[in-house]
């Protein structure tokens, strides 16, 4: 299926070019023209079957939706494709707002999400429509913007624009601070200190005073303060300010109004003539302070994306043509020979072909001990080879890694916008058009009904309003905890691939889970041998696998299994024999050893009764034991079941403690199932159901509890993991239950699940703490700065404190959601 877009500016046309797939005839052709005229404003719509192509006039602008929604009505389909746009000169929530309206101006757009604290534009297109065309709306919009970049080349170009960033944001700062002192002396030292204010009316005189805080202002304002200037006014220009046009119209205000004080004194009314020079350098100093700490902290918020870049590495020892070659990653192609030393970073996912030694796989999993690596064990690119070398055969390269795929993940979700957002967008899209409106309010209010001098408290207190209430703070409220909650999911071994389910797993009621390979680990193990008096382990192990390699059932499988794991050599086999539903018998090293169910001992006329007690237990957890005789003596009893995973019951009592109902849902039959329930205290229990049975339990217990998350690790699995309100699957199982799923839980530790469920909490918790702290701060020091509280205690907020003020409160916005890096799961018990 193929589709593309070929779309004119609106300005330019109203013509839309689509490639439609699916179509095989001309009947096809016929349905999709009737479709497509059927939408309201399209004059035309011609088909071209041989190449795919629908022709589509316009009387107006085109209404790209409309025609995707009809080609689909029709069962036909349209490819889209997703970009991402680095977007540069956005300062507050307005300019996400305004950014995002551009883009869904340019025709073939149908989603674009922009991030104010990574600076990124996810853009969702209809395929063909050129990055060119969504640069170009966000330049007209007054931003820069260019391509992402793949991750790995990203790294270096992001940390050096970051870096020249803060590198100016410094020079300024400090260029600003050292201009701005002098006038701050000469004015508030004046005001605070009586002998200064003599020695400067002694020494310089007022009106030079006045000069010298004029020039040195003048010089903040248009050398350090400049970029409010270059993007502010045009903003305002255009008809769309933003925090840029309110620092810029603030302090002019003050520096015009002085600078008339100072050199056309007569203009202004009587008893109003005063200069403000120290309020417009000193805003811009604190602001450009703000912005400085701003950057520094928003470089923090992605650290988990460097690290997990980080992780990849440089070059590859690989062997051509008989010999060893150090080679650029890149170049690595599947099937290469790669070898790793110890102590060295597995270049590449592949599979062991020679060698032995542990990987530590904490990167990837969160799981700190090292795993055991053979010939056949796969490998992933990123993890530590310890102490033995290896050599891999290269299976996966370039961005078919687990790693790149994880960083892609993670950044994602870390682009992600939430539900929450929305109504936040809404706010601040209309927030500095009103802040300026409430500033020439507060002007003219002044103005009537104030004291004299009127015009300077009008002037003072509009500035002030102007300043306090950027919503910078608003802008950076939600991306900035996504940023650091999903970055230290990741470290923590849990991906969240949608980053909404960061906001619905907070609300989950129950938590339903597969059994097999979820709760238990997915196959057969020898999990009790019970002696009788007499008999060794080892003895008895050794020849009752012995007998069981013959047979490739699974029970007999992980007998043999249990033995090769304790390094038993199984003996010599003679005369084997199956008798049917009964059991195996046969002769190992000269001893005969018969094996199966208590009915084949008792024909064989030995007494099992001393194993009683530990039958009875067997049956209470749904395993069937079988029995060894060794010589016609009974010599041990033996069960083979599915083990729980050693973390399954702390996990277990973790979600009943977060005050959730556990449910399990599983194909097994009902007696296991519910012995596994009881074990693990889970409060529900449906077992023997087919996918479809899974999906249908799900939407049950979603409809009887409400929001429901779903953990599971098979292909059996996707449906329900998809039809849940969140689905988690466990990293070790199946690609298609990955695929499903909302989070990956890369460690395949059920224990993932409750602190990815406290993670979701914190994170939101975090996103609504930053919420109300701009959303009151805004609310409280608006009226403040406009001068409500001067009639009742003739309390007036200077604009200095405003900014201030306002610089605050992004930095404790960025410095609260930085918390979450300290984030804990609960203890592993």
């Amino acid at each position: 299926m193929n589709s593309s877009i070929n779309a004119r500016h609106p300005s330019e046309g109203t013509h839309l070019s689509l490639t439609v797939g699916g179509m095989t005839c001309a009947s096809c052709v016929g349905r999709v023209e009737r479709a497509l005229n059927k939408v309201p404003g399209v004059t035309g719509a011609s088909i071209n079957l041989a190449s795919e192509r629908a022709e589509i006039a316009f009387a107006g602008a085109p209404d790209v939706a409309a025609a995707i929604a009809a080609v689909h009505k029709a069962g036909y389909e349209v490819a889209e494709d997703r970009i991402e746009l680095s977007v540069a000169g956005m300062t507050c929530a307005s300019c996400v707002g305004r950014v995002e309206r551009a883009l869904g101006k340019v025709p073939g757009v149908t989603a674009a999400s922009v991030n104010l604290a990574s600076e990124r534009a996810r853009v969702q297109v209809l395929r063909g429509v050129p990055p060119a065309a969504l640069i170009a709306a966000i330049e007209r919009a007054g931003y820069e913007a260019k391509p992402v970049a793949a991750a790995g080349d990203l790294l270096d170009a992001e940390e050096a624009r970051r870096g020249a960033e803060l590198a100016s944001l410094r020079r300024d700062l400090s260029l600003a601070a050292a201009l701005t002192l002098p006038v701050f002396l000469l004015e508030m030292g004046a005001h605070l200190i009586p002998a200064l204010h003599h020695l400067i009316l002694a020494t310089l005189g007022q009106q030079a005073n006045w000069i010298v805080q004029g020039v040195l202002t003048t010089a903040v304002l248009f050398g350090p303060g400049l970029r409010f200037f270059q993007k502010g006014i045009p903003a305002l220009l255009r008809g769309a300010p933003d925090m840029n046009s309110l620092v810029a119209v603030g302090t002019s205000a003050a520096w015009l109004f002085s600078l008339v004080a100072t050199v056309a004194p007569g203009l202004l009314p009587a008893g109003t003539v005063h200069v403000y020079y120290e309020a417009a350098a000193v805003i811009v100093t604190l602001i450009l302070l703000g912005r400085f700490l701003e950057a520094r902290a928003k470089g923090r918020t992605s650290e988990a994306i460097k690290r997990l870049i980080g992780l990849q590495a440089k070059t590859a020892r690989v062997r051509r043509d008989g010999q060893l070659q150090e080679v650029a990653i890149d170049t690595v192609r599947s099937g290469d020979e790669v070898e790793v030393r110890p102590g060295e970073r597995v270049p590449v996912d592949g599979e062991v072909i020679a060698g032995e030694s542990f990987v530590d796989e904490s990167m990837i999993t969160g799981e700190p001990v090292p795993v055991e690596k053979t010939p056949g064990a796969g490998v992933v690119g990123g993890t530590i080879n310890q102490h033995g070398a290896l050599t891999l055969r290269a299976t996966r390269i370039g961005g078919d890694t687990v790693l790149a795929q994880i960083i892609r993940m993670v950044e994602q979700a870390q682009g992600a916008k939430l539900p929450i957002q929305a109504l936040v967008d809404r706010v601040t899209l209309w927030f500095v058009p009103a802040v300026m409106l409430a500033a020439l309010l507060t002007f003219a209010a002044w103005m009537v009904f104030g004291p004299q001098p009127a015009l300077t408290f009008a002037l003072v207190n509009a500035v002030a309003v102007l300043i306090v209430a950027c919503p910078c703070a608003m802008g950076l409220a939600t991306p900035t905890s996504i940023m650091v909650g999903t970055g230290r999911a990741a470290e923590l071994g849990m991906l969240f691939r949608q980053g909404e389910a960061l906001q619905l797993l907070k609300d989950a009621k129950v938590v339903a889970l597969d059994k097999t390979g979820t709760l238990t680990r997915g196959k057969p193990e020898l999990t009790d041998l019970i002696l009788a008096e007499g008999f060794e382990r080892g003895i008895v192990l050794a020849k009752v696998a012995a007998v069981e390699d013959k047979s490739e059932h699974p029970i007999a499988r992980a007998i043999v299994a249990a033995a090769q794991a304790e390094n038993l050599a199984l003996g010599q086999l003679e005369n084997f024999a199956s008798v049917t539903g009964y059991g195996v018998r046969a002769t190992v090293d000269g001893t005969r050893v018969e094996i199966g169910a208590d009915r084949f001992m008792a024909q064989l006329g030995l007494d099992v009764t001393v194993f009683a007690n530990e039958a009875q237990r067997l049956g209470d957890e749904a395993k069937t034991p079988l029995y060894a005789a060794l010589d016609g003596r009974p010599a041990a009893m033996l069960a083979v079941a599915d083990p729980l995973k050693d973390g399954t019951p702390a996990a277990i009592r973790a979600l009943h403690a977060l005050g959730l109902k556990v449910a399990m849902i599983t194909g097994d039959n009902r007696r296991t199932a519910e012995a596994i329930a009881r074990q693990l205290g889970i409060d529900e229990v449906v077992a023997e159901v087919l996918p479809d049975g899974k999906v249908a339990t799900v939407q049950r217990l979603k409809a009887e509890y409400g929001r429901l998350a779903y953990v599971g690790d098979g292909i059996n699995d996707a449906p329900a993991l998809a039809a849940a309100d969140v689905g988690l699957a466990i990293g070790s199982g199946t690609d298609i239950a990955i695929e499903a799923a909302d989070v990956v839980l890369m460690s395949g530790d059920l224990r993932g699940v409750p602190t990815a469920i406290a993670l979701s909490r914190a994170t939101l918790g975090n996103i609504r703490q930053n919420l109300f702290w701009a959303f009151a701060y805004n609310t409280a020091l608006i009226p403040l700065a406009a001068g409500l509280l001067y009639p009742v205690n003739g309390m007036l907020l200077s604009p200095i404190l405003a900014a201030g003020a306002m610089a605050l409160s992004s930095v404790f916005v960025l410095g609260n959601a930085l918390r979450l890096k300290r984030f804990r799961p609960a203890a592993r018990a």
